[in-house]
């Protein structure tokens, strides 16, 4: 998840900001995120790793999936044919 977050600041194709897009706000939430939930494991404070990482999940699988099939994306069109 990571390596994914951080790579994404070499995607310059939707520039809403200068150079940036709401992808960029996206990956560094995540990347934060990621040294929180880190943070917390050392500190064997298993709840909020828990709680943390799932939150984490959830936001990369439920919410970045909803911005892959908006309308006018590669995906929406594989999905629905057009």
């Amino acid at each position: 998840m990571g390596c994914v977050a951080f790579s994404s600041f070499w995607i310059s194709t939707i520039q809403q900001f200068g150079p940036f897009s709401l992808i960029h706000l996206l990956s560094v939430f995540t990347l934060g995120a990621l040294v929180m939930n880190v943070r917390a494991a050392r500190l064997h404070n298993v709840k909020a790793h828990q709680r943390g990482m799932k939150s984490l999940i959830f936001g990369a699988l439920v919410v970045a999936g909803i911005f892959t099939i908006l309308p006018g994306r590669i995906m929406f069109e594989v999905l629905t044919g057009g």
